[in-house]
Formats: C-alpha cells, structure tokens, sequence
C-alpha cells in the first residue's frame, strides 16, 4: 500500500467502468474498530480496516443531488426524465485557451457555449465593449500559426457577426449561462461534467444550485464470504487501489456440507479445512466427531447416497441406544418375534405380512356388549383379513352399530406324539374356528415365528417390512469392534437413502467414515494442500458402517418422517339414553387403570425401496355412520391370575379419567366386576352424565 491514495468509495467506483473491472479493493479508514455494518434491503453488509473487497460488477442504480446551499440531500433514479442546465461557474478565466479547456466535455459535443468579457475587448480592427456576448462555434487548429476560435457575435435587432480570437487572448472572461439541457444519463456518462453544478430546467423543483454524484450499485466477493455481496457505492468508507499487488490472492468461498455434495466429482478426492464447528453435535455419539474442530484438515473422498437403517435397541433398556447401519454392514441376522399391544396394531403388520400368526400372552375375559371376545395365553391367531361387525349395543336411533374388524381363526394345537395324516389334515383346517375382534380392542400378542435362517441386512429388506425385530447372530468380521453384536434385540425402525460424503482424517487416511450431509452442519472450503498419498495411488479406504447416533436424532427422524400418520381408531358410539332404574347397588371391582407404555407398530413400505417419504400409517378404518353420544367404556375383564401380576390392562386408545365425586364407590366382597350399577333414587343418570364428560379419546 505504499505509495498509494486512498479515496472515498464513491469517488473510486465512480472513476471505474466495466472494462477495468475487477478490481481489488482494500478498506483503509471510516469505519468502526470493529466493523461497520450497512442494512441493504434487509441484508447486512460489514466491512473492518484492511477488508479486501473484489468490485466484480457496478450498475447505476441513482443519483444523488446536494444542494449546494444548505448541503441536503436526496435522491433521484437514474430513469428520472426531467431535463437540467449547467449553472455557469462564478470564477473568470484569464484566457480563452484556459475557458476552453475547463469545459466539462469534449469541444466536439461541448459547443457552442457562450462567454462575455469583464473589460473592453480590441481584436484587430474590430473593438468589442464589456459585456458582449461571444458565442463559440469552433477551434481552428493551424501547424504553422496560433490556434484561434471562431465566434460568432450578436448584436442589437439579431445582426450578427464572426470573429476569430487568438486562444492566448488575455482578459477576464465568465461563463455565461447556456441553453444546452442534460439528462441524468448524459450528465453521470461524462466525468466532466459530475463536477459542475446544475439546477433544473422546471424551476418549480428545485431552483438552487445542485451537485449531482452518481450512486452506484456495486457486486463484490470477500473473504470468507458465502454469497456475492450487494451495497450501494455510496458508503462512507476510504479505499485504495491494490489490485496490482493482491493479483494472486485466492478469495475463500465457505460451502455447507450440502453444497460440497453438490460440486462435481473432479472436485473429489480433495483436501478441506473446518471454517466452523459442527453445529449439531448433540444428534451423534459417534467416535470421529469431537475431532471435527474448527482449522481441522479433512480429506473428501467421494461423495454419494448410501442406504442406510435406523436400528434401535429394547425400550426396556435403562438407556436406548440407536445406530445408523450402512446397507454394507457384514453381519448376519435372526428375526425375533415381535410383540403387539393392541388389535390395531395386528391389522398394521398383516397389512405387510399375509398370514401372520401370533399367540396370546395375556388372558381377558368377554365383554359381550362391546363386542370384545375372549381370549386365552397361549392360544395361537392367524389373521385373515379386515371385515365389519356388528356390536350388540345400540346407537340413539336405535341401531345396530357396524364397526371394523379384523378376522382371525383360532388355531388348534397339534399334538406332537401322533402322526396326522393328510385326511386329518384338511378335516382340521376345514374345522378352524373363527374370532372376530374390533380394532379398537385391546390385547397382548407375540408374533409366532417358524423361521430360524440368518439373513444380510440387503436380504431382511427384500422379504419383510418395518418395523422388524432382529438380532445379530454373528458379527461383521471386516470391523474391529462389531457395536451391534451382544444385544438380544434390535429394531429395525426405519430405512432411508441419505446424502453422503465419505471422509477421512489427514493422519489416518485409509480409516474412513461416512458424513450424513443432512444431518450436520458446519462449513468447509477446499484447499490446494496436496493428498497424502501418491499421484494415482490412493489407499484402500476402511470405512465405518455402523454410527451410533442420539435419541434427538431419532426423534428428530420420527417428526420427519411420520408428521402425517393416522391416529388408531376409536371405539364406537352407541346410545346413552335410559330411565331411571330401580334402587340397587353398584357392584364393580376398582380397575388398576395404567397407561400403556409400549412401543406401537409403524407400517413402512419394505427398507429393500430404501424411501422414507413413503413411511406413512395405513389410514385408520373409518368411523361409524352413526355420529351418537360415546358410551361409558366398561374395563376389559382379566382372570384371576393375571390380576395377581398387579398390571390391569385398559383399552389403549381410551382412557377414563376418576370421578370427581367425593363419595369412593365400596368395592364387591366378592370381587366380582360384572358391572352391574344401580343408584339411590335419581342420582344414576348425574353419575352416568359425569363419567361421559371425563371420558377421552385419543
């Protein structure tokens, strides 16, 4: 910067065109010690003493008119079509040669112009007394006498004369006012002209004198700049020239982790530098993480999307645990059976599974009035498809209600000590008894499995859908420390094709890791640093196939993906209305009433498509026509023995909330929960109308 001058933005970018462009700017003084920073149409703009600016483009975008008397300002568009005039300047020339060359443009486009004399003027024989108007048409250049002008001069009643005037002619000349009108395009075109001053042509505007600057709109590159940056040349900031001597500087550009896989392939492998820490490092646990530091140097080796699974471990766990696997992953796999929770979520599975069987873990009694049949440990279900029932109760217009179903048979236990032939066979399936139960009913279920083959992790996504219970029988051998091998069950919760970049660490290249690019945030840029291996001989690369990733980032994924599931279904509404029954008293066993925790089953089309926009819930059965008041929602009845474990088992997708009465209801000696209530005088149908308020659907 030695040597040179340091001028206002806007006289710089004034003095420039497109043809000199682009130019490198540096900022030398008026702005704040820590920067300063401009709002231009909603988007900052900051510039620090010793910024360099790369000017790669300038538009007129307005102009900018002082005036002169009292310095206001305001601004015109350059579009602007009302016309101005020159004010003469008020300084006199001492010759005509000086009064012509302080014209503001060219002599081809600047005459005529019109001056007069302070004193009398003799030019040969010719006398011209003070005051007189010159008018001069042209410059008379000769090789081998003085130049001379040639100009016209007007008398009284329009008699005119020319004369020609020696340009050394002394005198005290002025400038006398001209009818030549400019155009803001024609007076920002000339540099000439921006230094004179002009009022309007309309006195009506504006009649004092203005000086009018050009306001440009200026396109530049910085620095460690993402976008092009946009201001006005109408900062008030000090600059220098010094394109010249930062000819070689390489401006650094930032990218995303999304825009690096957007650049093309010739840019890979290569070698970048961390410009800022990862923002999102709470979704990941993996081990490469903690050394992504700011100034770190990473190699790029390609970019791709890779197939991935989202496995989680049993709820059950005192901590889950959740993984991203890489479809590469080597490890073999056993399915595990899965377990279901309500009717529901039988109809979700069979949708994806045809014949699926399952056994029942928990006992419950019938309930006949809601449609509720009973069910036994161990006896074994094959679904069979989705049907309607009718309910026994009745709907205000006293209706039968038809609500959806899924229809199963009960399968028979076959005794293992004789050999049934094949007659005995078909009797047996032509005997199967059918069970119909709503879908709104709750129940316990396993899933029966027949199946004991090990599968790859590419060959589960071929046969099943998801979600998938598995467990890994034998470990990937191409890892050193297989994190998946030793849980008893993993779940196969989601699949997905995820933007990737495989990287690696400048110090360990060969070990290789993949970088989800929608799932972290920081910003890098490429360097000229060389590759750590040989021209055309890059390393075998290792590359990690199984990331343990947060529950945020489950959750995160979960909200992603499954925002537009279809809630379960409700239980029917039937008719509410009754007189008054005779006294009697109420005889109901208290249920234990605890909200089910367990982990619902998601229909995903089959990981083998790899599509998670696709990994919606089947829509829910559609409601009964008939849109009556909700019935009180009597609980499922369980034997003895299972009352014994302490765990009551109400219907999943409703839940009764306590009476807010004061008076606790005596429970049966007996134990008895046959629901039958009676009430003392008229106080049943308060009682029934309560319970109605506090009963919520989900």
């Amino acid at each position: 910067m030695a040597g040179a001058t340091a001028l206002p933005l806007q006289e710089f970018i004034a003095s420039l065109d497109d043809t000199c462009l682009p130019k490198i700017l540096q900022v030398c003084s008026g702005v704040y010690f820590q920067g300063s920073i401009y709002e231009i149409s909603g988007s900052e703009v900051c510039f620090s003493t010793g910024d360099l600016i790369k000017v790669t483009k300038i538009e007129l975008l307005s102009v900018s008119c002082q005036d002169v008397a009292n310095n206001e300002t305001f601004e015109l568009p350059i579009s602007h079509t009302g016309l101005f005039r020159v004010v003469p300047e008020e300084m006199p020339y001492s010759t005509v040669e000086e009064m012509v060359s302080m014209r503001p443009v060219g002599l081809d486009s600047s005459l005529p112009f019109t001056f007069s004399s302070h004193s009398k003027m003799t030019i040969g024989n010719l006398a011209l007394g003070a005051g007189t108007a010159l008018t001069v048409l042209s410059v008379e250049k000769h090789k081998d006498q003085e130049d001379q002008v040639r100009c016209l001069i007007r008398g009284q009643q329009e008699a005119s004369a020319e004369v020609c005037i020696p340009v050394s002619f002394r005198g005290e000349f002025y400038e006398c006012e001209s009818e030549e009108r400019f155009t803001l395009r024609e007076i920002m075109s000339s540099s000439s002209l921006r230094s004179r001053r002009f009022r309007f042509v309309n006195a009506t505007k504006c009649d004092r004198p203005l000086m009018l600057s050009p306001v440009y709109h200026v396109q530049a590159v910085m620095n460690l700049r993402k976008n092009v940056v946009k201001f006005p040349s109408s900062l008030e900031v000090d600059v220098v020239d010094v394109t010249e001597l930062c000819k070689d500087v390489h401006f650094i550009v930032p990218l995303s982790l999304s825009e690096v896989h957007s650049e093309p392939n010739k840019s890979f492998p290569g070698v970048v530098e961390i410009i800022e820490d990862p923002e999102t490092r709470s979704l990941f646990k993996c081990s490469w993480l903690p050394e992504l530091r700011k100034n770190e140097h990473l190699i790029f080796h390609k970019k791709g999307t890779s197939p991935m699974i989202l496995l989680s471990t049993l709820k059950s766990r005192k901590t889950p645990q959740y993984f991203l696997v890489s479809q590469q992953y080597g490890g073999r796999f056993r399915r595990r059976p899965r377990e279901f929770n309500s009717v529901y979520e039988l109809y979700v599975a069979s949708i994806h599974a045809p014949g699926l069987k399952v056994s029942v873990t928990r006992n419950c009694e019938e309930v006949e009035e809601e449609g509720l049949p009973a069910l036994s440990v161990g006896e074994q279900l094959e679904v069979v498809r989705c049907d309607r029932m009718v309910l026994p109760c009745e709907g205000k217009a006293g209706q039968k209600q038809s609500v959806e179903a899924l229809l199963c048979y009960r399968l028979q236990e076959s005794d293992d000590d004789d050999d049934d032939d094949d007659e005995d066979q078909v009797k047996r399936e032509d005997e199967k008894e059918e069970i119909i139960m709503p879908l709104y009913m709750e129940g316990h279920f396993v899933e029966v499995l027949s199946d004991n083959r090990k599968y790859k992790l590419s060959d589960l996504g071929k046969e099943f859908s998801l979600p998938l219970d598995v467990k890994v029988v034998g470990r990937d051998t191409e890892l050193e420390k297989d994190p998946l091998y030793g849980f008893s069950c993993l779940r196969i919760e989601a699949a997905m094709l995820e933007p990737t970049i495989q990287a690696s660490f400048v110090h360990k290249p060969e070990y290789c890791f993949e970088i989800p690019t929608q799932w972290l945030s920081m910003s890098v840029y490429f360097t000229t640093d060389p590759l750590p291996w040989p021209k055309d001989q890059p390393p075998t690369c290792q590359v990690e196939r199984v990331t343990e990733v947060a529950d945020t980032f489950f959750y995160e994924f979960r909200k992603r993906g499954n925002s537009d599931a279809e809630p379960p279904p409700r239980p029917p509404k039937r008719n509410m209305s009754f007189s008054a029954p005779p006294k009697k008293t109420k005889k109901s066993k208290k249920a234990n009433k605890s909200k089910h925790q367990g982990d619902k089953s998601v229909p995903t089309k089959q990981f083998s498509d790899l599509t998670l926009n696709n990994k919606k819930r089947p829509p829910a059965p559609p409601p009964p026509a008939n849109e009556d008041e909700p019935p009180p929602l009597v609980p499922r009845k369980f034997s003895a023995a299972d009352q014994t474990i302490g765990k009551a088992l109400p219907n999943t997708y409703v839940q009764m909330k306590e009476s807010a009465k004061t008076g606790s209801v005596p429970e049966d000696e007996n134990g008895d929960s046959d629901h039958d209530y009676e009430t003392v005088d008229d106080t049943l149908a308060v009682m029934m109308k309560k319970a109605q308020e506090n009963v919520m659907y989900y």
